[in-house]
């Protein structure tokens, strides 16, 4: 089973399960497939994350997060740019950090041939090159982005070129082609996807990025390699909870979680009903908390003073359970993360299971498309801090603070779910959400997705840094939240910047249940 935010992807992803491909392999078509349908929300000059159970239940992960320049440094933006408050969102500089997506890909097919994936790299990007030069439909998705977009981004450097359509936004249906993209996938295909960073795609990539002013080189290429990385962990009541490493916030969701299980310990009808006002009342509080943690801590790991495994230690957990006030809602409004994403998720047949995330962090990231290979280059870069104070700050070669991460659990009665969603600071929040229905209300995954959500803070698309809740919550919600002290927020009825999300669920004795998101143009697809 195969669930992605575009339906395309998923189809990807089954079609090589149909051939005899593993879980790793299915990801690689799905990974590249996205890169091409929703590419607004993701591209192949992005990040990505991996939460993996392996043969035998073996966890693993691969971190293909890349790090800054090493030309990019507060001096840099301060002398040679005259930027002295934040890094832009969009731009020449916005665009500092090596794009780590095709090396988590080729560390995916590395581990992927050690357990017997024999399918090449021709198979998996055959569907890929194939809707790059012949085109495919553009998604509602897409095209209300592009037009929302369209004034910030137009005149950034081959954005106009890459994703207008006779000079204007496209509309929904649209055939929309990549040619210069296809042209790079093939080059993959036959070079190998190494030369993303040390071929002639790098060469071409470096070349025009110097050009239109970024900071990243060749060399920053040539340096790269994504990580193989043991997942955090963190047990609650008949669960097992994985997720990914600094500089991921894997650790933020994973402490939602586990302050609620804390205070649920305690307090069993905290939670009440999956669309009350109680269990959203203590996830936000949570979140909160998880928040301030992640703030004060959470960066590229070899600039960290902690260790992740510390911030979960039960007196950690603990402390921070004690401060959650089940009847009234603590200070908020703090500006937090914005960003896009895709989530997607892939079980196979021996129960290898896959959690995936791939962005370029805003809206068409930098908004920068290369003008030799038609990549649009993330601005993941921008979320580092000029202030030399903070944790997050810019440095040389350092990677910054990640919104993705990827959701994976095994629970006692041998089932395993794989499960996440886009949009930045909404990502652990929706991950909770979602594990929360399934576990400890007894939803299954289409039901714990469809039901309304809410998101606390900006995501994507939204400045503002109230609790939304999507319209279909009755109004006996909506007054006891205001009444315990949250600035509420009513949002469409279903609200896509509450997130794309997934879930898959195998139970164990082989049977699969899933679900995708009905606010995405996604969908799942099993045999």
């Amino acid at each position: 089973m195969a669930v992605a935010p575009h339906s395309l992807a998923s189809e990807s992803a089954v079609a090589v399960l149909r051939e005899g491909g593993n879980a790793l392999e299915a990801m690689v078509s799905a990974a590249a497939t996205i890169a091409v349908v929703y590419p607004h929300m993701n591209a192949i000059g992005g990040d990505a994350f991996w939460v993996m159970r392996g043969p035998h239940g073996v966890p693993g992960g691969i971190d293909a997060s890349g790090p800054s320049a090493a030309a990019a440094s507060i001096d840099h933006y301060r002398d040679q740019r005259g930027i002295t408050d934040a890094i832009p969102f969009r731009g020449k500089d916005a665009a500092l950090t090596v794009a780590g997506t095709v090396g988590g890909w080729a560390k995916a097919l590395e581990v992927s041939r050690k357990i017997g994936g024999r399918l090449p790299l021709s198979r998996l990007l055959a569907d890929t090159i194939w809707l790059a030069e012949n085109g495919m439909p553009v998604s509602q998705s897409q095209a209300s982005n592009t037009a929302a977009k369209y004034e910030e981004l137009k005149d950034i450097p081959g954005f106009a070129d890459t994703f207008l359509i006779d000079h204007k936004p496209p509309s929904q249906g649209t055939v929309f082609k990549q040619p210069r993209l296809a042209a790079t996938f093939k080059r993959l295909v036959r070079a190998g996807l190494d030369d993303f960073y040390r071929g002639q795609i790098a060469r071409d990539n470096a070349h025009d990025l110097q050009a239109l002013g970024s900071p990243l080189t060749l060399a920053d290429f040539q340096q790269f390699s994504a990580r193989l990385v043991d997942p955090l962990h963190y047990a609650v009541k008949n669960a097992a909870l994985r997720n990914m490493r600094p500089p991921s916030q894997g650790l933020v969701s994973l402490l939602i979680l586990a302050i609620m299980n804390r205070v649920v310990a305690q307090h069993p009808h905290a939670l009440d009903g999956p669309e009350s006002a109680g269990f959203i009342h203590l996830q936000v509080e949570a979140t909160k908390l998880a928040f301030r943690v992640r703030n004060q801590h959470l960066t590229d790991p070899g600039h960290m003073t902690v260790t992740p495994e510390s911030l979960l230690a039960p007196e950690a957990i603990d402390a921070l359970a004690s401060e959650v006030d089940l009847a009234r809602a603590a200070a908020w409004g703090r500006p937090t993360e914005p960003g896009d994403t895709v989530w997607m998720g892939v079980v196979d047949q021996h129960g290898i299971a896959v959690s995936f995330i791939q962005s370029i962090y805003h809206e068409f990231g930098s908004g920068i498309v290369l003008p030799t290979t038609g990549v649009n280059w993330q601005n993941r870069g921008c979320s580092f801090s000029l202030n030399p104070q903070q944790i997050n700050c810019l440095a040389p070669g350092k990677r910054p603070f990640h919104t993705l991460n990827a959701g994976l659990a095994e629970l006692a009665d041998g089932s395993t779910m794989v499960y996440g969603s886009m949009g930045g600071d909404g990502q652990p929040q929706t991950q909770a959400t979602l594990f929360s229905r399934v576990h400890w209300f007894g939803l299954n995954p289409q039901e714990a997705i469809s039901q309304p959500r809410w998101l606390l803070g900006r995501t994507w698309g939204n400045a503002s840094d109230s609790l939304k809740l999507e319209s279909r919550f009755s109004d006996a919600v909506f007054a006891e939240l205001t009444k315990k002290g949250h600035w509420v927020e009513r949002i469409g009825a279903w609200d896509e910047s509450v997130g794309h999300a997934g879930m898959i669920r195998r139970y164990a004795n082989g049977v699969l249940e899933g679900g995708f998101d009905p606010r995405s143009n996604g969908g799942i697809a099993a045999f």
